[in-house]
């Protein structure tokens, strides 16, 4: 059954598409099955795997109105299987921001993707979730699908204060919705070792969280920040790059620390 996380912070800017774009390429670089489903009406994580948010059919609007199943509305990203790190996606656009509010009045409203994904879990060995940066009806539904949360921060001042917003979001959906949920590790994303304040921030994690933080810190990087712009992850645009690399780094880490366990 696949390990399902959901990429959170309800800060934005934070690099959360980013992150989830190019931890699905790197965990299908080295063998892993992934769906990738985009959660936010922007549909940045959809184009940035290679699909055309305004050609796609059917997406995670209609699964989550249950007028699709995911095995009907997931689309391969054709793109990526020359780069070696191609994955499913259940895409997203505009449609989704209209969900909001015809999920509201909706029966079971919170738990649509978790009963879609249950379909099609063993199908796959991750299913990574990225979501919007409010705590809406959306964002709620992927925590409660999730096995846990991957937290994408920068090491700076506020980042901190967002980070205790998000841990009592999920400390109440665990306590209400879903008591499988658990924060899976803190990723330190656009990190410059250079910036004085950056490296006291990466040491405060560290002091707080422990093995909470990953050992894999992902580099400010310019190859990063232009892959998006041609419809590609880091890892398919320049896989040499050292953000490429260090997602790469990351995916195996996923793995290692994971092993079997959801």
């Amino acid at each position: 059954m696949a390990k399902i996380f959901c990429v959170a912070n309800q800060k934005g800017g934070v690099g959360k598409t980013t992150t989830t774009v190019n931890l699905a390429a790197g965990l299908a670089q080295i063998g892993q099955r992934v769906l990738m489903i985009d959660l936010d009406p922007q549909g940045n994580a959809t184009m940035g795997s290679g699909i055309d948010k305004r050609e796609i059919e059917l997406t995670v609007y209609d699964v989550l109105l249950e007028s699709a199943s995911i095995e009907e509305a997931r689309v391969s990203s054709q793109k990526l299987i020359d780069a070696g790190c191609s994955f499913d996606v259940l895409g997203a656009n505009r449609d989704l921001a209209g969900a909001e509010v015809e999920l509201v009045d909706l029966e079971r409203r919170e738990l649509r993707l978790r009963t879609a994904i249950a379909e099609v879990g063993a199908q796959y060995d991750f299913v990574l979730i990225d979501c919007p940066p409010s705590l809406s009806l959306l964002t709620l539904n992927g925590l409660c699908a999730a096995h846990g949360v991957v937290v994408p921060m920068q090491c700076e001042y506020f980042a901190l204060e967002g980070l205790t917003d998000l841990v009592n979001t999920i400390r109440q959906v665990h306590g209400n919705l879903n008591p499988q949920l658990k924060i899976i590790g803190l990723l330190r994303v656009m990190f410059d070792p250079r910036i004085t304040l950056q490296q006291q921030v990466s040491e405060q994690l560290k002091e707080h969280f422990g093995e909470k933080v990953f050992d894999t810190v992902i580099p400010r990087n310019v190859r990063l920040a232009e892959a998006p712009s041609y419809g590609l992850p880091g890892l398919a645009f320049d896989p040499s790059s050292k953000g490429a690399q260090a997602f790469l780094s990351f995916a195996r880490e996923m793995v290692a620390r994971l092993g079997t366990q959801p």
